[in-house]
Order: structure tokens, then C-alpha cells, then sequence
């Protein structure tokens, strides 16, 4: 059964930074791919990052570019977000996804309808505020 839990979250003022971490279990981490999510109050759930399967691409949405990063661990069966210079507009509760049957990062290549699909963590709050 595909687990996913998230942690990391939490307060921090603008321009610190924060690493969530999702720990897999249920599946071989490294022959999929995984996304971070994330949703604010009364918002869209948004797509932020994603990396691919085995040395494939990594993915951002381009709001994040040069300021978040994406990385896989397969030992600990674990992905990292490593999030730089926060701003307040990163508030959100961010979660983890990935799928058995199709590509997540299918969703930074056009099929943003996939984001409703797959397998999701029960997410961890991020808030950046002074």
C-alpha cells in the first residue's frame, strides 16, 4: 500500500527557508516519479515541483525557479523540497504526490488534469510571515 508523509513545515518569516520531506513507502522511489504540491485558503491546489523517475528531469512551476529545489534520496526512500527565500505568498499546505499508472510530471508538461489523480500525503503547513 502507497504511503506518503510529509513533514518539514512550519512558521518562518520572509526570506528564511525551510526543507519538507516526503517519506515513501509502498513502492521503489527511485521508478517513479514524485510532485510537491500545494493549496492556500481558498485557492487552486498548485503544482510546484516534481521529479522524475530513475536521472529523469526535474520540474517548477515558475514562481519557484532559482529559489526551490527538488531531490530524491533512495535510500531513506525519501524526496526533499529544499525552499529558499520564502515569501509570504509560499503560504500554503504543501503535499506530496505520486502515481502507479502515470507520469506526475506529466502535469508540468500540459495535463493539468492529472493533479486530481494518484496518490497524495495528508500535507504539512507552511506559513511565512514576519
Amino acid at each position: 500500500q502507497v504511503q506518503l508523509v510529509e513533514s518539514g513545515g512550519g512558521l518562518v518569516q520572509p526570506g528564511g527557508s525551510l526543507r519538507l520531506s516526503c517519506v515513501a513507502s509502498g513502492f521503489t522511489l527511485d521508478y517513479r516519479s514524485l510532485g510537491w504540491f500545494r493549496q492556500a485558503p481558498g485557492k487552486e491546489r498548485e503544482a510546484v515541483a516534481c521529479i522524475s523517475a530513475s536521472t529523469g528531469p526535474t520540474y517548477y512551476t515558475d514562481s519557484v525557479k532559482g529559489r526551490f529545489t527538488i531531490s530524491r534520496d533512495t535510500v531513506k526512500s525519501t524526496v526533499f523540497l529544499q525552499m529558499n527565500s520564502l515569501k509570504p505568498e509560499d503560504t500554503a499546505v504543501y503535499y506530496c504526490a505520486t502515481a502507479s499508472d502515470f507520469d506526475m510530471c506529466a502535469i508540468f508538461r500540459g495535463d493539468t488534469s492529472l493533479i486530481n489523480f494518484g496518490s497524495w500525503g495528508q500535507g504539512t503547513q507552511v506559513t511565512v510571515s514576519s
